[in-house]
């Protein structure tokens, strides 16, 4: 082996050549072609006999020839590591120039044995750029017995840099193209799985649900389909594990779910025929939790059926109940549910029933604590007087702005919609300036029908108007956000709440300012607290957000 030594015009005659070839792996589509081609260009001008080129592949760590000019086709031959002069000059990342082969040790004579070709001399540059190795090219025999130069060597090595630089470009723009490919998948395959979901039930109607992805796509689900006797099937799921199988899997049980919901009767064979489908389809080793029932709206009954997911609690007038009875999740074990899944029986009486994914109770605070059940019965509590539909949608939105979602998020309320009434008004507005005419109009009305005479009204939306403006300015920065506003009479009191879902404020830092401090702004504390009877930050649900409570006495 020769040392190569530099050549003072060394390339000089080839650089029409190195021009052509740059430019045409910069426009080329099709990097391996371009790469043969060009193999074919550079054997044809360094006046060799034969010639290979070799490309590293990552999964077994061998050298594979992927073209061939000559006499002999060794494309698709393999080299183990560590054997033959390729493997030297890609271990080293130079250029090795052979004078004659058989006196260099690491030439390897077999495929001169099998083809009958005789190598005299060889030409190897490493494919290679900024230290990333990806293969060789390597010339057999220089034509008319001579010898290659350094000069051949240091144009093969400047082919061989621009060809490495090509194939990591075209590499890298393939695996872009993939990737948007996959994104555009996944945006489809999400678009798909929400038009799934059923569709917003309208105003007054005894079930609604809402389904919040951590990713593009979900393996929650819920289901409501109506059945002919006017009693209505519902359901709610968490498939294990996450993304596109998890999907998958959640398409096809929401699917069973409608096709048997008007089949079978009661929430527990329902369930043990799901079981028995997804056992004869297969589950790779996956499984699903899944809670169904089916709600009489005369009666405010319903009937539950529980496979392994978390227990839905019924919120009454006397608080909080758990439903504990189940079974294991479907696709545990088959001929588990042979027998069926125990029900249980539940009397509404004028309550609400909810259905909800442990994605709910792992949301992050902002105090970076999970929800948990109680944050979870605190976010129930605290817009139990907003309608059903608008109810489930402020639940989310104020998971949504609270910290990162870890899982899936999926909540369905049952309620019992006889006849009762409601005597508290609340609603959700965007905090934004412009909203402030319609939350006056608004608390004007409701203070009015709650049996404030007209002094006390003004006085009333004026201290409104206050807080609302110190949570656009101050809680929200004057970014986006939303806040709720919830007025009740609790017997000769008038309570006013506003609740915010902004960072936590420092309660003991809100202190209102003396009068004769001369300064703009900072008085609306005292403001509110001069109209109002009493004004108090409480414990938001959950620890989210911000909760202030303004009481006054309504006179005579």
């Amino acid at each position: 082996m020769s040392k190569i030594q530099p050549d003072q015009g060394a390339g000089s005659s080839h650089l029409d050549l190195m021009i052509e070839m740059t430019s045409e792996f910069a426009m080329s589509q099709d990097v391996e072609t371009t790469l043969r081609l060009g193999l074919t260009r550079v054997t044809e001008r360094l006046h060799a006999e034969a010639s290979s080129l070799f490309l590293l592949e990552p999964d077994t760590g061998e050298l594979v020839c992927h073209a061939s000019i000559g006499p002999t086709d060794l494309t698709g031959l393999r080299l183990a590591p560590g054997r033959g002069i390729v493997w030297r000059t890609v271990d080293l990342d130079s250029p090795q120039l052979v004078r004659d082969a058989r006196l260099d040790p690491d030439f390897a004579n077999s495929v001169d044995d099998a083809t009958g070709f005789v190598t005299r001399s060889i030409l190897c540059a490493p494919m290679s750029f900024r230290g990333q190795k990806l293969g060789a090219i390597e010339l057999f025999n220089k034509q008319g017995g001579e010898a290659f130069t350094p000069t051949d060597a240091q144009l093969l090595r400047a082919l061989s840099m621009s060809s490495a630089l090509a194939l990591i470009n075209t590499r890298l723009v393939a695996g872009m193209a993939e990737q948007e490919g996959f994104r555009r998948e996944l945006a489809l395959a999400s678009e798909i799985q929400r038009a799934m979901l059923p569709p917003p039930m309208p105003p007054g109607y005894p079930v609604h649900g809402v389904n919040l992805p951590a990713r593009g796509v979900s393996g929650d689900f819920y289901e409501i389909v109506p059945l002919a006797d006017g009693r209505i099937a519902f359901a709610i799921g968490d498939v294990s594990g996450k993304g596109v199988n998890a999907s998958l899997l959640m398409t096809k049980t929401a699917s069973l779910f409608r096709c048997l919901a008007k089949r079978e009767d009661g929430p527990g064979r329902l369930l043990a025929a799901i079981d028995a489908e997804l056992h004869e389809t297969g589950l790779a080793g996956m499984f699903v939790t899944m809670l169904a029932g089916i709600l009489d709206p005369k009666t405010g009954r319903v009937v539950l059926a529980n496979a392994g997911h978390e227990p839905p609690l019924v919120r009454r007038d006397d608080g909080f109940h758990a439903i504990e009875d189940g079974m294991p999740p479907l696709g545990i074990a088959p001929d588990l549910f042979a027998d069926g899944c125990p029900e249980s029986v539940v009397d509404l009486n004028g309550g609400a029933l909810y259905l909800f994914t442990d994605g709910l109770t792992e949301v992050r605070t902002h105090d970076g604590g999970m929800l948990g059940s109680d944050g979870a019965k605190g976010l129930f509590d605290a817009f139990a007087a907003m309608p059903a539909e608008e109810r489930i949608q402020a639940i989310v939105h104020s998971l949504d702005g609270a910290g990162s979602l870890r899982d899936d998020v999926t909540l369905v309320v049952v309620e019992d919609v006889r006849p009762g009434g409601q005597s508290t008004f609340i609603r959700r507005y965007s905090a934004r300036a412009e909203t402030l005419a319609q939350i006056r109009a608004d608390v004007t009305r409701t203070a009015r029908e709650l049996g404030c005479h007209d002094d006390l009204v003004q006085d009333v939306v004026l201290a409104v108007d206050e807080a609302c403006q110190n949570v656009i300015r101050h809680a929200y920065m004057g970014g986006d956000g939303d806040v709720v506003v919830q007025v009740e009479r609790d017997e000769d009191l008038l309570v006013i709440r506003l609740m915010d879902f902004a960072p936590p404020v420092e309660v003991a830092k809100i202190r209102p300012r003396a009068l004769d401090d001369v300064r703009p702004g900072g008085l609306g504390t005292h403001l509110m607290r001069s109209i109002m009877d009493q004004v108090d930050f409480l414990p938001p649900p959950a620890g989210i957000g911000n909760l202030l409570q303004m009481v006054k006495r309504i006179s005579p």
